[in-house]
């Protein structure tokens, strides 16, 4: 007898799916909003609740746990509305291939460049980890632990087991994830700025686009800062981001009134000045460094500032 897969089709489309250790542990829910990317939420919730999903030939609840062995009976679900995976671009691949700074059976550390959004949407056709599923093709599982910008370069963590995730977002809830960023302000940062305890708020503008900004109303954001090197127009500070908000670090920068440089949303004083004068070609932002655990084992990881952010030092001259 032939061996069996761990994915069939059956009647009419159906699909039965044998849950991997890898996979194991994931709500229902999730799982399905992973896999079956570009069906709407909706029909996929209607799904679950109507029990054309079952797990083991019995009706599953979106927050049931799935188990190692679990067998997932998965309708069509307008196959047609599905999006199929598009190419990854060969700049890109080829890009992330010399970006993997350490990989193990748990997960990815990716120097992640600056320009590529970590996932599909709003006009990307593919992010970072839509083109690490294609690149890795036989890896069941991959998703991203945390995001960066899409200009913001350095350190991304990239999870191979459901395991894996769920532990190492415990380790970001209790802040035993020391993620630390470089960056590049305009001016003079204070010494005696160690940190910044700022509510940030998110809003839109007339055209939809959305910003954070300090806000009484917002949520709690908290980011510690150190100075690395000092130039006469310019400071290299070090940003440890106590809290994980959006836009966190840049818009607790504005709020000291020393801009990043390179900032296209949240420039202010010289800021854009200064980056012309010394060709700052983008956001100077640079994940650096990352410390965190897997299986009790302790794991620091590093990542240089990356060729065209030093060249930007180099310009500023000998430091003060």
């Amino acid at each position: 007898m032939p061996e069996q897969k761990d994915i069939k089709a059956v009647n009419h489309g159906v699909q039965v799916i044998q849950i991997s250790e890898l996979e194991a542990g994931q709500r229902l829910d999730n799982y399905l909003l992973r896999v079956l990317s570009g069906v709407p939420k909706t029909r996929i919730y209607k799904a679950i609740r109507k029990g054309e999903v079952r797990i083991n030939k019995g009706r599953a609840k979106p927050e049931t746990k799935l188990q190692t062995g679990d067998k997932l009976r998965v309708p069509p679900l307008n196959q047609n509305q599905r999006s199929t995976p598009k190419a990854a671009s060969h700049h890109w691949t080829e890009r992330l291939r010399e970006a993997v700074v350490l990989e193990t059976d748990q997960l990815l550390v990716i120097d992640k460049p600056s320009g590529l959004a970590v996932h599909g949407g709003s006009g990307v056709t593919a992010g970072l980890i839509e083109t690490l599923r294609l690149m890795f093709p036989e890896q069941r599982y991959l998703e991203l632990v945390h995001r960066l910008d899409r200009d913001t370069s350095g350190l991304l963590l990239v999870a191979k087991r459901a395991s894996t995730l769920r532990d190492l977002h415990t380790q970001l809830r209790n802040g035993q994830i020391d993620k630390r960023y470089q960056a590049l302000v305009c001016g003079r940062w204070p010494a005696h700025l160690k940190r910044i305890d700022a509510p940030l708020e998110r809003f839109s503008l007339a055209s939809g686009e959305r910003r954070v900004k300090v806000s009484a109303q917002g949520r709690p954001c908290v980011t510690d800062f150190s100075v690395l090197r000092r130039w006469r127009r310019a400071t290299l500070i070090e940003a440890k981001p106590i809290t994980g908000r959006t836009h966190q670090i840049r818009v607790h920068c504005q709020h000291a009134n020393l801009s990043i440089l390179g900032e296209q949303k949240y420039a202010m004083g010289d800021a854009e000045g200064i980056a012309e004068t010394y060709k700052v070609p983008r956001l100077f932002l640079h994940a650096a460094s990352l410390h965190f655990s897997v299986d009790g084992r302790r794991i620091s990881v590093e990542a240089p500032l990356p060729t065209d952010l030093h060249a930007v030092c180099q310009r500023l001259g000998a430091p003060l």
